[in-house]
């Protein structure tokens, strides 16, 4: 068994907490059920809320994963990000430099550079838009679509967040989001996503102002709507990347794709 421990720095739920520490909320609830979870050395059974400043003491099986291996080349690495760990900080934990980013509680694809010249060529490629992110995104509520929709992003760094406008206000820019469902319901709809350029949360961002934001999205998301939803993750998904001519061999006109385990049996034509 390993033994992991944890100081909780705010406020929240046991399995939450785990879950931003790279935990399945499976595992969560199953170390839980075998009271192999302590909370200031008392063990328990339940999932209780935590405060800031208590200790959380896990016993598992194996370390908890940030990350799943999908391509090592000679000069990028390509991995799937688990939600709970900056894309910076798993690029630290690597060795490698990162050339762009998910928020932290999105999973994904995310390409490495293994050396400054990778790193300058991916860097001029993102900025060019000779790379395509594709994502999926749950959201809440049925939305039908199958289009390009624009709209301003204005940053807000004292609150780290952004607002989207329909028209240009000052200090704005203009983002494009393509949005295509897949399946929908009444309670919620699964999408294909693709983002023009890419600014900070600008998925997440746009998806609420279009009044359907990500299920368990803290920030843009209301979270009485998505209660009901047993998912301790927002709902997003960077599952393919594309490259034309990057510079780079091993990437160029290559595309990589990983479905997440959830979605493969629905079979989705992406």
């Amino acid at each position: 068994m390993v033994k992991k421990e944890y100081l909780v720095e705010k406020e929240g739920k046991i399995s939450s907490i785990l879950c931003e520490k790279g935990f399945s909320y499976n595992e969560v609830l199953k170390m839980l059920r075998l009271k192999d979870v302590r909370v200031n050395d008392k063990k328990v059974g339940e999932d209780a809320l935590v405060f800031a400043g208590d200790r959380l003491t896990v016993f598992c099986k194996s370390e908890p994963k940030f990350f799943e291996p999908v391509f090592d080349g000679e000069e990028v690495l390509f991995v799937y990000k688990f939600a709970g760990i900056e894309t910076e900080a798993l690029g630290e934990m690597l060795g490698v430099f990162a050339v762009h980013r998910l928020d932290r509680n999105t999973e994904g694809l995310v390409v490495f550079a293994k050396n400054e010249s990778a790193k300058k060529k991916l860097d001029i490629a993102f900025k060019e838009r000779r790379v395509k992110k594709f994502y999926l995104a749950e959201v809440v509520g049925d939305f039908i679509a199958n289009a390009l929709f624009k709209a301003y992003l204005k940053k807000d760094a004292e609150k780290a967040l952004v607002k989207i406008y329909d028209k240009k206000v000052p200090f704005s820019k203009e983002i494009e989001t393509e949005i295509e469902t897949l399946k929908h319901s009444k309670e919620s709809s699964l999408l294909k996503v693709r983002i023009i350029g890419g600014k900070t949360h600008q998925i997440r961002a746009h998806l609420a102002f279009l009044g359907h934001p990500i299920i368990g999205d803290g920030k843009y998301g209301r979270r009485e709507e998505y209660k009901k939803f047993n998912f301790k993750h927002q709902r997003l998904f960077a599952y393919k990347i594309a490259f034309e001519d990057v510079g780079i061999t091993e990437l160029n006109g290559r595309e990589f794709t990983k479905i997440p385990k959830e979605f493969e049996k629905l079979n989705l034509k992406i």
